[in-house]
């Protein structure tokens, strides 16, 4: 009996036009926020529960003319950029070394592997003690929760180049130095930026955290303030605010990658 061939749109890793999959992913949200919506209206859930999408739409457009909206976006964006940056600056280099050498692999890797699974909100008492209470801080916690992991997942990546190019290289006549610089990095590269398209994923998630510390501005601390006076509502609009700037940062990489690394598609 012979095996039934897959048909459609399912078989296996088939390719689907641009159009066609931001069609689906657009209809995606739709139905999402369609089910969210009759959810609401039914009464089957109160509102202090499950608010109305209207009703976070509406939260969000007064957030926006009081302005409020702005100043914490601009607030948090700010922590998760210099957060974010100060771990790519300090993890990037690590993860290369540790990827390369091996007794830089057992200095780095040990240490950053036990590390990574301690909790970041445990941190934040002692963030407190050392830095205070300023924005210092929150960079910190968002640091804190990327570096590690990155610093691990660039080991990774470094790793994954073959040992066949490299020794072309060296066959070639090329010192250590430059191996590193113009075979290695440049061939790691496209995985090193999808690493940081992750990475900058986990920093947007531990926002919240880092505005724990006490914050008066900020989209974590719009939800925590909600959070207190049960305005469920606003506690949507800002998770959807989060998203939709994860979202923006997500893309802004992917493109980055497909015009740096066109041929890595």
């Amino acid at each position: 009996m012979k095996p039934k061939k897959d048909r459609g749109d399912f078989r296996l890793r088939k390719e689907i036009t641009h159009k066609r999959y931001m069609t689906t992913a657009v209809i995606t949200f739709i139905v999402i926020f369609a089910i969210w919506e009759i959810i609401s209206a039914s009464g089957r859930v109160k509102s202090l529960f499950l608010p109305s999408p209207i009703k976070v739409l509406e939260d969000l457009v007064d957030k926006a003319k009081d302005g409020s909206l702005w100043t914490d976006m601009g607030y948090s964006v700010f922590r998760v950029t210099m957060g974010f940056l100060l771990s790519v600056v300090l993890g990037v280099p690590l993860g290369i070394l540790a990827g390369s050498f091996k007794k830089a692999e057992a200095i780095i890797a040990p240490i950053c592997e036990f590390i990574r699974y301690m909790p970041v909100p445990a941190f934040v008492p002692l963030v407190m003690v050392w830095c205070g209470i300023g924005e210092q801080a929150k960079i910190i916690i968002v640091f804190l929760g990327c570096f590690f992991q990155l610093v691990l997942m660039i080991a990774d990546d470094t790793m994954s180049v073959s040992d066949d190019l490299l020794s072309s290289a060296y066959t070639l006549g090329t010192t250590r130095w430059t191996t590193i610089t113009k075979v290695l990095i440049p061939a790691m590269a496209p995985k090193m930026m999808l690493t940081l398209r992750m990475m900058i994923g986990w920093g947007w998630t531990y926002l919240t955290v880092a505005e724990l510390v006490a914050s008066s501005s900020g989209l974590g601390y719009s939800i925590l303030k909600a959070q207190r006076f049960l305005h469920t509502q606003s506690i949507f609009s800002g998770i959807l605010v989060i998203g939709l700037l994860g979202l923006l940062t997500d893309r802004l990489f992917a493109l980055a990658i497909k015009k740096l690394f066109p041929w890595a598609e």
